[in-house]
């Protein structure tokens, strides 16, 4: 399967979970995951299981970084960034913690809230579509 490829439908939480351990198979150093969707999709949920996946124990997630904008994941390689827009006011604040050096930085950028400034989202990240009620769609920008 090619990540473009992607797709899924989650009738719970533990679904949605799931999928991201599976997506995190496909995800190489240097990716960038763009999530969106509305409040309450499964965001948060799929990026656990991506961490997970990726990181190791589920003890590790260190939760949404809705309020701290970033959780940093390197106990194991390749690290993961955990990115969250929705509090952030303009792209100059996206720039200010460290944006470019994070995705040039050889580890896996994984973004909520991407598409609030999508002019930042380098040209080969892919996104990642969330509906309450329907199906995610991977999509490549």
């Amino acid at each position: 399967m090619r990540i473009s490829e992607f797709r899924f439908k989650a009738k719970s939480a533990e679904e949605t979970s799931l999928q991201g351990e599976k997506l995190a198979a496909y995800l190489e150093p240097g990716d960038i995951l763009c999530l969106k969707g509305e409040l309450g999709a499964g965001k948060t949920t799929f990026v656990k299981g991506l961490i997970r996946a990726l990181q190791g124990e589920d003890t590790l997630f260190l939760g949404s970084p809705t309020y701290t904008l970033i959780q940093e994941y390197r106990f194991k390689k390749p690290y993961v960034y955990h990115f969250d827009f929705y509090r952030l006011k303009s792209s100059d604040e996206v720039w200010g913690i460290g944006w470019e050096e994070y995705c040039s930085g050889g580890g896996i950028c994984v973004v909520e809230w991407a598409d609030l400034f999508p002019e930042i989202i380098p040209k080969n990240a892919v996104w990642l579509d969330f509906v309450k009620r329907g199906e995610a769609v991977l999509r490549e920008s």
